[in-house]
């Protein structure tokens, strides 16, 4: 029942929207009809009134008020009310036909106007309506308390109906705001999640490029300047040269068929992401390219989450090519520890850095992008700051270069600012898609 009342009061407002004035038209000789009969109405055994016109004549002008009800329902109420409240006094019987013009300005009242003007509005007009009722003539044969418990009740209907009708146009309007919001911004979420997904897969294949790129290049060097003076070692060195380009090779064909995978269950499996399991086979790599690593592991170590052990080996992966590139040092250091419930790592280097120099600021200049510089470090403090960890880079005051960085054992929201995201997620995507050549820093 309520379904279908609601479907015929929606029909009844589009139609109303489409042609007001006919409505208002219909509803004011509907209105004026019945307090033309409800004026010759009288309490049996009473005398009734003079049938001077003069109710007809008061129920027309509040009938023909209620037409200006759109811009001005508080004069529709106030002239309503006023010629209700005289019909009264002159001997007019108080009944529900001889109020329905003032029961509908004040249900317009209530659904045009805030609530603080319909309460002093409604409030006035039901104790005028009340006295005229408990000192008119025509209603002496009626108890005090039916005399002002019958204006009360039939001029709360309209202003009780008046504000659920006031409550839910507003209700349907923050519904169709919020859904022309959603319309207007969809767009823009979904440009934005494709762009922070490219970022994510950019600063991947920068890490796998430019660390096996490097090391080969060093490796290729080396076997360059050690092949006539000693042909073993070059052997062996180029032999781990094809170690490392397939090492490349592998890691690239995982990445580029994560982009290809789709839902199918038969499809390949992919190669697990690499985590701090492999240092052993990094270290190896970083040997044989003429750089000696020493690992050091203090605290009990716990299970890492795959993002968090990715993380971590890619920031140890990407600071050691750094160090094979950048610094003439033949040796790095790596420590990890287990304290609480976060992962350090720290990679440092005792030889003279040429990453860059401290600036006034104590910053490095290789520690952000500039022209002729590629964006390692801002790539690592990227992947730290994703899983809700710290890291800095910069010089050491004894001399080389140190990465440190702070990971909890299980990823957590990122402290950026998320209002900056936005902003910064179009930058980060071109930075990481930038692979340095040879002599950039990675």
């Amino acid at each position: 029942m309520s379904t279908s009342l609601e479907r015929y009061t929606d029909r009844f407002e589009h139609y109303a929207d489409r042609y007001p004035r006919v409505v208002d038209v219909a509803l004011v000789l509907a209105l004026m009809g019945g307090a033309t009969l409800g004026s010759n109405l009288s309490l049996p055994g009473a005398n009734p009134p003079d049938q001077d016109r003069t109710a007809v004549v008061l129920m027309g002008v509040s009938c023909l008020a209620l037409l200006k009800y759109r811009s001005h329902p508080r004069t529709a109420v106030v002239v309503t009310a006023v010629c209700t409240v005289i019909a009264i006094s002159r001997g007019y019987l108080l009944t529900p036909l001889l109020l329905g013009p003032v029961m509908a300005a004040l249900y317009w009242l209530a659904t045009l106007s805030d609530r603080k003007t319909t309460r002093v509005f409604g409030v006035t007009t039901m104790v005028a309506l009340m006295a005229a009722a408990v000192f008119a003539d025509s209603m002496d044969g009626l108890p005090l308390l039916l005399r002002t418990i019958g204006p009360f009740f039939w001029l709360m209907l309209p202003l009780a109906a008046g504000n659920m009708t006031r409550l839910r146009r507003v209700y349907l309007a923050s519904v169709q705001a919020r859904a022309e919001h959603a319309e207007r911004t969809r767009e823009e979420e979904a440009r934005l999640r494709v762009t922070e997904e490219r970022m994510r897969i950019a600063r991947e294949l920068h890490d796998v490029v430019a660390h096996h790129m490097a090391l080969a290049n060093a490796q290729a060097g080396t076997a360059a300047h050690l092949a006539l003076t000693s042909p073993e070692q070059t052997k062996k060195i180029l032999t781990d040269l094809t170690g490392t380009t397939s090492s490349a090779l592998r890691e690239l064909k995982a990445t580029l068929g994560l982009l290809r995978q789709n839902d199918d269950p038969a499809a390949a499996s992919l190669e697990p992401s690499p985590g701090l399991a492999r240092l052993p086979e990094l270290v190896s790599a970083c040997a044989s390219a003429g750089l000696a690593v020493t690992v050091t592991t203090t605290g009990e170590p716990r299970p890492l989450s795959p993002g968090v052990d990715l993380t971590a080996y890619r920031i140890v992966q990407e600071a050691l090519t750094n160090v094979s590139k950048h610094a003439a040092a033949d040796a790095a250091h790596v420590r990890i520890a287990y304290a609480g419930s976060r992962l350090l790592i720290t990679v440092s280097n005792d030889g003279p850095d040429a990453m860059g120099s401290p600036d006034a600021t104590g910053t490095t200049a290789a520690a952000e992008p500039g022209p002729n510089r590629g964006f390692g470090v801002m790539g690592m403090r990227e992947r730290a700051h994703t899983i809700g960890g710290e890291l800095r880079a910069g010089p050491r005051p004894e001399g080389g270069f140190e990465v440190t960085t702070a990971l909890p054992l299980q990823p957590s929201a990122p402290e950026t600012p998320p209002q900056a995201a936005p902003e910064a997620a179009p930058q980060a995507a071109a930075a990481a898609t930038d692979v340095p050549a040879a002599g950039e820093e990675s």
